[in-house]
């Protein structure tokens, strides 16, 4: 189950819920199976971390929720195409995502790969021409830079072929925490990224923030390794155990358990501390830190 929300979190995961809802395509005769394969994706559930740190990092140096809309709902839907197509049988092959069956059961191959394809459109999309987020146009086009860095051959492509790789082979912890900063923790990164920039985030505010979502990304990964571990497929929402059974690398399988247990308080207390760089109300920000690594799914 999830870590209870206080009201200030709840408020804005039920926010977001809300506008990934406007941002789908409208139903047409000609691609309505393929908007309902895309609302399957991005609406089924989901802890909505990453548009949390977004609003999250924005409101914290004075941002309205209207102007944090667009690239919160940009990163969660980059992040939806990234589940459609990690689940493939090609990929990490499998048939239970947030407790209900992955994409390309319910839809079928083909049907998820073009609706994976779309929804990563989508973010583009929203992320160039929403006009609810008032920039000026070179800290847009810097923000689209900065989500397609962060699924890209430098980010979460990159570090998925670097996962495929390792399959079968032992990893020593600086080579499995590079594949990780690069699979899990660059969209992290750029959640809370996007929010600075949409903030007008001074240079150093952006360092400690990227120092803060360094540290949360890598954590959360860890956590994610020892849920798969840990916790029965009922409560995680995905197959359990599915990591070991496949052969894969892992914080637990490199480090034991109680290291990376350790490694995991090492690394929430160094995000924590680095808020206090920043000149501003970051209490969400701290509690999301707690919530992304005290999580059971």
């Amino acid at each position: 189950m999830l870590p209870e929300l206080s009201p200030g979190l709840q408020a804005l995961r039920d926010h977001t819920e809300h506008v990934l809802g406007q941002r789908l395509p409208p139903f047409s005769s000609a691609i309505t199976p393929l908007r309902a394969t895309m609302h399957h994706a991005l609406l089924g559930g989901g802890k909505r971390l990453r548009p949390m740190l977004t609003y999250a990092t924005g409101k914290a140096l004075g941002a309205s929720l209207m102007q944090l809309d667009t690239p919160a709902c940009a990163v969660e839907i980059i992040h939806a195409y990234s589940l459609v197509h990690d689940d493939l049988p090609a990929m990490d092959d499998d048939e239970l995502r947030r407790g209900q069956p992955t994409t390309h059961i319910v839809y079928g191959e083909a049907m998820a790969i073009l609706a994976g394809d779309a929804l990563q459109a989508l973010a583009f999309e929203v992320l160039a021409g929403d006009p609810a987020l008032q920039v000026p146009p070179a800290t847009r086009l810097l923000m689209l830079r900065c989500l397609g860095q962060a699924c890209g051959a430098q980010g979460m492509a990159g570090g998925q072929v670097m996962d495929l790789k390792a399959t079968g082979r032992t990893l020593d912890e600086a080579e499995l925490e590079a594949m990780h900063s690069m699979k899990t923790g660059a969209l992290i990164r750029t959640a809370v990224h996007l929010g600075g920039l949409a903030a007008s985030a001074t240079e150093p505010e952006l360092l400690a923030l990227d120092r803060y979502a360094s540290a949360l990304g890598l954590a959360f990964q860890i956590r994610d390794d020892l849920l798969d571990v840990e916790a029965a497929t009922e409560v995680l929402g995905k197959t359990a155990g599915k990591d070991a059974a496949q052969s894969k690398p892992t914080f637990p399988s490199v480090l034991g358990l109680a290291t990376s247990r350790q490694r995991l308080e090492q690394l929430t207390q160094t995000a924590l501390v680095t808020l206090d760089e920043l000149d501003a109300d970051t209490a969400l920000l701290a509690e999301l830190a707690h919530y992304a690594v005290s999580r059971e799914r």
